[in-house]
């Protein structure tokens, strides 16, 4: 198994890896993560922000995949994008019903964050779900200041 620094073991990328979860979304659902900035609310909101951010990975290497305590699910998983390798943990809660109610994920290392932030906001631009994420000219701002 590899770690999100070396890109992962190529032997165990994905590309056709597709969450159960997302088929069953509570109407209330939330999911906060470490490239947003609030709580995204609403089925609909999360199914568009997840598919937009589903396509910004080249491939998937899962570490874990599984149930995660009584009424939860857990994905831990290495990738790459556009600013090199990234991890990613989500924890899913579920209610009695089976349906998600909760997603939360979060991503390392910083830079990736800020990448991706920042890669959802311009595609999500003019959009209500743009204030959520990094403008390109807070990006640039934040990786230079982590540089430096």
């Amino acid at each position: 198994m590899g770690t999100y620094l070396d890109g992962g073991d190529p032997a165990r990328q994905r590309t056709d890896y597709y969450p159960a979860w997302l088929d069953n979304l509570a109407d209330d659902v939330t999911m906060e993560a470490s490239v947003m900035d609030g709580v995204i609310r609403g089925a609909q909101a999360v199914r568009t922000v997840l598919g937009h951010a589903r396509t910004l990975y080249d491939y998937q290497e899962f570490v874990y995949v599984g149930e995660h305590g009584p009424n939860g699910f857990a994905e831990d998983y290495l990738s790459r994008m556009a600013a090199g390798p990234i991890g990613s943990v989500v924890v899913v809660r579920l209610d009695e019903e089976g349906r998600t109610r909760g997603i939360v994920i979060s991503h390392r290392p910083l830079r990736a964050v800020v990448t991706w932030s920042r890669l959802m906001g311009e595609h999500f631009a003019g959009t209500p779900y743009a204030d959520y994420f990094l403008t390109p000219a807070l990006a640039r701002e934040l990786l230079a200041e982590t540089a430096g």
